[in-house]
């Protein structure tokens, strides 16, 4: 499903209508979390959430972190819901043999990265990851999941829609309330040209609370499609952000196809969506997160986009990463878990 408009412009009835929805939505959560007992692991975690439905640029973000990380020397591993996925887990994600269906598109990509594991149980999860030799769990979403303790808690905001009408679901997307969500925050990105006015908004809301700044920019392989025909189509958080970076690298766009989030592309669309391409006599391309829900056979026909989240102040990440994990000299860095084990 899509997100209503009123979700971002708070136009008409249904906000107010739905408000009392939203306040018990927001009242459950807030008993769930204070009833909680989270596990406290015994290795750091950091947590990329998000106070909205929908997407925000998390896996990105997630994905930058193990990088810099992996540069100080620690052995990073993600752990994942498998939103998606059929998978109850504790599962280690293995990209060449598991499909979207079982373990969810997210998890797919980071563990192209970094050892990744699927459970809807997170605090199942913790012995065999940690029995994997992985000495920094990042999560991957789980911001409003009490099961474990974050030792850092980066809450991501997309800066073109930041915390849209103000509202709880279903009268808004938010999970929970602002004030109460940034209350358990170390700090907060704002992922793209601020329109939505997010610092403004955090800033009132918890003056002190460190704010940075990211975007997404294309990878190499997405900037060689410069000048050449495409025919594009993507079901994400926000299709339109997609459609902006074909544009911006200036692809020669001859068609964008959006779906709802976590599209399971049948075979009647990438039939459709294939011949409409070669009809136009343009290359068909899609989103990371896309590509690993098409079939093999699909995969091959179809171009891959991706990107990476670049901070405007990397020393400021930094920072919080050193808060909670140490460099590590390079000789006393642990090895990399075998990717069978």
């Amino acid at each position: 499903m899509r997100a209503p408009e009123f979700w971002t412009t708070g136009a008409g009835p249904w906000p107010a209508l739905l408000s009392p929805l939203g306040c018990l939505y927001a009242a459950g959560g807030g008993l769930e979390r204070r009833l909680a007992r989270p596990l406290r692991a015994p290795v750091p975690v950091i947590c990329v959430g998000n106070l909205t439905a929908g997407g925000t640029g998390k896996t990105p973000i997630a994905l930058a972190l193990a990088l810099r990380l992996t540069d100080m020397g620690r052995n990073p591993g993600f752990l994942s819901r498998g939103y998606g996925g059929k998978a109850a887990g504790p599962l280690r994600v293995d990209p060449a043999s598991h499909t979207a269906d079982q373990v969810g598109d997210e998890p797919l990509l980071l563990a192209a990265r970094c050892p990744t594991w699927v459970a809807r149980d997170r605090r199942a999860a913790i012995g065999p990851v940690v029995a994997a030799g992985i000495d920094t769990v990042i999560l991957d979403d789980g911001y409003q999941d009490p099961a474990l303790a974050k030792d850092l808690a980066l809450v991501v905001v997309d800066g073109a829609t930041g915390f849209g009408n103000g509202r709880v679901i279903p009268a808004g997307p938010l999970r929970e309330t602002v004030a109460g969500g940034l209350a358990r925050a170390d700090a907060v990105i704002v992922m793209g040209e601020d329109r939505a006015h997010a610092h403004e908004r955090v800033s009132l809301a918890h003056p002190d609370l460190p704010v940075i700044d990211a975007r997404l920019e294309p990878d190499e392989a997405a900037r060689m499609l410069a000048g050449h025909r495409v025919y594009a189509f993507a079901g994400i958080g926000r299709p339109e952000k997609f459609e902006a970076t074909l544009t911006e690298i200036g692809a020669d766009l001859q068609d964008f196809i959006p779906f709802p989030d976590h599209h399971r592309y049948s075979a009647d669309d990438l039939f459709t969506l294939l011949g409409a391409a070669a009809a136009a006599d343009a290359l068909p391309v899609t989103t990371a997160k896309d590509w690993v829900r098409l079939p093999q056979e699909a995969r091959e026909k179809v171009t891959m986009v991706g990107v990476d989240a670049v901070f405007a102040d990397a020393d400021a990440l930094d920072g919080l990463l050193s808060g909670v994990v140490s460099p590590m000299p390079a000789s006393a860095a642990p090895a990399a878990p075998d990717r069978d084990a």
